[in-house]
């Protein structure tokens, strides 16, 4: 079995952080249906300001808000309008690498989604792997 990315939220800006939360991370729900990311699910987080690498679990915010607010410890590795790129992730077999369709939204400064895009694994007629981003509309 190897881990691989099931989806990701690229580049969605922090709208909060609370230090006095019970953890995690609250995400607004039309952004994890999109992205397939269901709530109490671990995802790791990297933040693209300074580096911070964390990971935790997915609370689901108000449906409509755009939110991303980090809770507990985890407020410590962000500030309000830093970029983070969240990833949540599956084991599978490696034959299994070509039925998975990871989905990838990136944002708008407002958290607005700007781009669907998918990974895509095939093989090319060698029988090697290869590997693409597709564009969604």
């Amino acid at each position: 079995m190897r881990k691989v990315v099931r989806g990701k939220l690229h580049g969605i800006r922090v709208t909060g952080a609370d230090l006095n939360y019970h953890g995690s991370i609250t995400l607004d729900p039309d952004h994890c249906e999109a992205a397939g990311i269901l709530p109490m699910e671990f995802v790791d987080i990297w933040n693209k300001a300074s580096g911070a690498r964390i990971s935790t679990y997915v609370i689901y915010g108000e449906r409509g808000s755009r939110c991303c607010i980090l809770n507990g410890a985890a407020a410590r590795t962000c500030q309000r309008g830093d970029e983070v790129i969240i990833c949540n992730s599956v084991y599978v077999t490696e034959p299994e690498i070509e039925q998975i369709k990871p989905v990838v939204l990136t944002f708008h400064d407002d958290n607005r989604i700007h781009e669907r895009l998918g990974y895509d694994v095939s093989r090319d007629d060698q029988g090697r792997l290869a590997f693409n981003i597709v564009k969604f509309d």
